[in-house]
């Protein structure tokens, strides 16, 4: 596969990726909260459910799920609920707290909280499934489906997953500096719980 097929691919995985969503904006919240380097357990997390979701796809599965309205709106549903139940947690969770302050507190949320809000919040989005139903066959040619692309298109998904997921949370981190300290911080957890709400609002409501 020519240079130019593999640039065509990352740019398309790598916009679709960076559009602010639900995976992203959870991506910008842990790096505010917890700094970027715990938010590797949340790309992590985010990268494992989309190298599912791709398998999926691949496996034809994905064409189910976009035939079948009845599994569609099943897991839209699930996604939808667990967006709000994240922002009904933060709307009810008091004044934002960052990482040291839980730590001191001994609160600190385990690394394996944080990949699974990463797994699911990605996991709950039936779209990307339908999404990696279109795209692989895109790049894929009916002379060249072999192991090897397979494995390269998923990898470098995988890659730029996590690298966009850390774009955000470096950038989370980076606001932390400015607001920390602030009063600003007593309406963070209103105004990230909002936001979960409306997208898993958004997410329910959304039509294919």
């Amino acid at each position: 596969m020519s240079v130019e097929f593999w640039g065509i691919y990352v740019l398309t995985v790598f916009l679709a990726s960076i559009i602010p969503g639900p995976s992203m904006i959870l991506a910008l919240t842990h790096g505010i909260k917890f700094g970027a380097r715990r938010a590797v357990a949340t790309a992590v997390g985010n990268c494992a459910a989309s190298f599912l979701q791709a398998m999926v796809s691949i496996a034809g599965l994905g064409a189910l799920l976009a035939a079948s309205e009845t599994a569609f709106t099943l897991v839209k549903y699930a996604g939808a609920a667990y967006l709000v139940w994240l922002g009904i947690g933060a709307l009810f969770s008091g004044e934002f707290t960052f990482d040291e302050e839980l730590t001191e507190a001994g609160k600190q949320v385990s690394t394996r909280k944080l990949f699974a809000q990463g797994f699911w919040v990605a996991a709950g989005n039936p779209k990307a499934i339908v999404f990696f139903s279109a795209l692989f066959p895109q790049f894929i040619g009916s002379g060249e489906v072999s192991i090897q692309n397979f494995a390269m298109l998923l990898g470098l998904l995988c890659i730029i997953a996590f690298g966009c997921m850390m774009i955000y949370a470096c950038g989370g981190e980076k606001l932390k500096e400015i607001i920390k300290g602030t009063t600003f911080c007593r309406y963070i957890n209103k105004v990230l719980g909002t936001t979960f709400v409306g997208l898993g609002i958004s997410l329910a409501c959304a039509r294919r």
